[in-house]
């Protein structure tokens, strides 16, 4: 990436060049330092480290021994990260729309938009989502608040796509069209309107006389400065991670219970106990199921986020959880029980820690029923609940493969939880249908519990299909799931510190 500036005759250098890196909080930036002599370009050592460390280190700054040469001692090296001035820029904008394409049938249109970051390998993560409008062809969307860094890293001209969709209460929203821009382009919206035409390549290359399918006009444009996330990481601020894993009878498929599929309370029909022989986590026909050659869809999941959050907690011990499961020694079912069986203590020691607990607890847990969220996300809740200082902030992943059974009681959790420094990640497994995860995810429709409304969107859901790789990389396909997963969490932990005028801790000299 970059060469440093050469310092003569010193054991001890310290090296004045800094390096430009784009962050994202969201994705495992590994990097890799060498120190050498120059001239006789002589090999000191080298250290491998990952963006999120330095970032998440007390301080920024990260000390590490360097190594490479055998027999010998290398020294030391030590890292130090900054954010630049224009990561700190909040944008706030308004967009209407003008004679959209009429999508429902029974109506016009419920349009929202959805906002993609270019990223330099070409690919788009998604970076927000506006409210939906209902029935309307030229809806006006509620001003809203998006950091620069998220929108375009800081390159002012690094493209913005932006997609907009006719809501459905399915899940499976309808596309209407396209449009690209940057945040240079955006800018001058500030001085006058700027409208940009929504394109639908389908609809282009079947119809010749197509002109569009409406048009978006960006109505205020506004920028002011504001703390980040990274001041509030650099200013002691931890997040607390936090695993709660399906340990339901529908993980495996079964035609006593229906195919694997649930009954409308939870818990199998047709007498399986979910140790038949097809549901038991030993077999390939269950969503538990390791081979000795791949992980399963519960485990990336779990690796794919925890990695990387990791970064960001000082002790590397995370509480981990089962729920839907009949466990020893009384086979009683639980929906919260510790995966390492230490009430007392149900932290494990890192994410392998977790993985450990994980596979162990399946050899000694009865898969049962029914699906319930609303213990462990009180369970999370109440310890969020103890520190709301601004220096704790907790992330629950729930990876679950089916329907929620206790969907009132999870709303009411949500409602209540959404006042807390705490956000909820869920990952849905295998091929069953997530209507109602999409409802908990407040990105289209705030979620509300019996006329309450959650105070904040603490809620990303994203079923596991959508991001596994057609070539089978595994590696890819957790790179995928943990940008779109994790992609909200700085913007959550944001709005939580803003809305309680928390300002971030400083850091010591």
């Amino acid at each position: 990436f970059g060469r440093t500036e050469v310092i003569d005759n010193t054991l001890n250098p310290d090296f004045v060049r800094k390096f430009v890196l784009d962050y994202y909080f969201e994705e495992k930036q590994n990097l890799r330092f060498d120190v050498s002599v120059f001239g006789a370009q002589d090999f000191l050592g080298q250290t491998f480290v990952a963006l999120g460390e330095v970032i998440g280190a007390q301080r920024g700054r990260l000390e590490r021994p360097l190594t490479g040469v055998p027999g010998k001692r290398c020294g030391t090296i030590l890292l130090l990260a900054e954010e630049l001035s224009n990561c700190r820029d909040i944008v706030t904008m308004q967009l209407c729309a003008n004679k959209l394409d009429k999508k429902d049938f029974f109506g016009k249109s419920d349009p929202f938009l959805v906002f993609y970051r270019s990223n330099e390998d070409g690919t788009f993560t998604i970076c927000h989502k506006t409210e939906v409008v209902k029935n309307t062809l030229n809806p006006v969307w509620q001003p809203f608040t998006i950091p620069v860094r998220a929108l375009c890293n800081g390159d002012y001209d690094r493209t913005v796509k932006i997609d907009v969709y006719d809501w459905d209460r399915d899940g499976s929203h309808d596309f209407i069209g396209e449009f690209a821009t940057s945040y240079r382009e955006l800018s001058r919206a500030q001085s006058q309107f700027t409208v940009y035409e929504v394109l639908n390549p389908r609809k282009k290359c079947k119809k010749k006389k197509y002109v569009n399918s409406g048009t978006v006009t960006l109505l205020s444009f506004s920028v002011e400065s504001e703390f980040t996330f990274v001041d509030y990481i650099r200013g002691g601020t931890q997040l607390n991670f936090t695993v709660a894993i399906d340990f339901t009878a529908s993980n495996g498929e079964c035609s006593r219970c229906l195919g694997g599929s649930l009954s409308l309370w939870g818990w199998p029909w047709g007498g399986c106990d979910g140790h038949c022989a097809a549901g038991l986590p030993s077999q390939p026909t269950s969503l538990h199921y390791a081979s000795p050659y791949q992980l399963s869809a519960y485990a990336l999941a779990l690796k794919a986020v925890g990695e990387i959050i990791q970064d960001y907690d000082s002790d590397k011990l995370f509480p981990a959880y089962g729920f839907g499961a009949k466990v020893p020694p009384d086979g009683k079912i639980s929906h919260q029980f510790p995966l390492n069986n230490n009430a007392e203590n149900p932290s494990c020691a890192g994410i392998e820690g977790v993985l450990e607990s994980y596979l162990q607890s399946l050899r000694t847990v009865q898969l049962y029923g029914p699906t319930n969220f609303a213990p462990v996300i009180n369970q999370v809740a109440g310890t969020a609940a103890q520190v709301t200082d601004g220096s704790q902030y907790h992330v629950l992943l729930i990876i679950t493969d089916g329907v929620i059974s206790d969907m009132l009681q999870t709303k009411e959790a949500i409602v209540t939880a959404s006042t807390l420094p705490m956000s909820i990640i869920i990952v849905g497994v295998g091929p069953a249908e997530f209507e109602a995860m999409e409802e908990l995810d407040g990105d289209e429709v705030r979620l509300s519990s019996r006329g309450r409304f959650a105070e904040r969107d603490i809620v990303q859901f994203v079923p596991f299909r959508d991001y596994v790789d057609d070539s089978g990389n595994q590696v890819l396909s957790m790179a995928r799931l943990a940008k779109d997963v994790l992609a909200e969490i700085p913007e959550q932990l944001l709005s939580y510190m803003k809305t309680r005028d928390i300002k971030p801790r400083q850091a010591d000299p």
